[in-house]
């Protein structure tokens, strides 16, 4: 099993997506890249502890590369915009990877090289060595999968679940 850490924007939109992706075996939402310990989801969206909202991948790449993985983190969020994601504007919703190995760390930068041909604007997705993560309470768990009718997922995730679809819909389980 590899792991990767990973921020686009609000957690429940990465989580939706990996959910249902194959060979996934668990998505953990969470905070990293801060200064504050145990944070909360309300002092993290303030913007003021610096972290951002993270998913925790962990998948086996004996079904699914990890090219595969990163390119759809870089597919399902629009990375060439600084601390913003549609409506979602703060530090704690930048575009961010989050390595623990220098072999993480190229296959980070080798993900963004090969997206930046599908933006018109410079990819600013920060690459950095990832501290401390810490897990999002219960609520923001799964939660695609167990609150679809919500307007946030009907109208934020389910437009990003259709476009990681259109490209990679053999990689995905639903």
């Amino acid at each position: 099993m590899k792991t990767f850490v990973l921020g686009g924007g609000c957690f429940w939109c990465l989580d939706a997506v990996y959910q249902m992706t194959k060979g996934v075996h668990s998505v953990v939402s969470g905070y990293t890249g801060g200064a504050v310990e145990n944070p909360s989801y309300d002092q993290v969206c303030s913007g003021m502890t610096g972290h951002a909202e993270v998913v925790s991948v962990m998948f086996d790449e004996n079904v699914v590369p990890a090219e595969i993985i990163l390119d759809m983190f870089f597919a399902q969020h629009d990375p060439t915009t600084l601390n913003r994601q549609g409506y979602d504007t703060g530090t704690q919703y930048r575009s961010s990877m989050f390595y623990t190995t220098a072999e993480d760390q190229a296959m980070f930068q080798a993900a963004l090289e090969r997206s930046q041909p599908n933006f018109r604007d410079p990819i600013v997705t920060e690459i950095v060595p990832l501290g401390h993560l810490y897990v999002a309470d219960g609520q923001h768990q799964d939660f695609y999968a167990r609150r679809p009718e919500v307007g946030y997922c009907q109208v934020i995730i389910n437009p990003k679940i259709a476009k990681v679809r259109k490209h990679y819909a053999e990689w995905l389980t639903a």
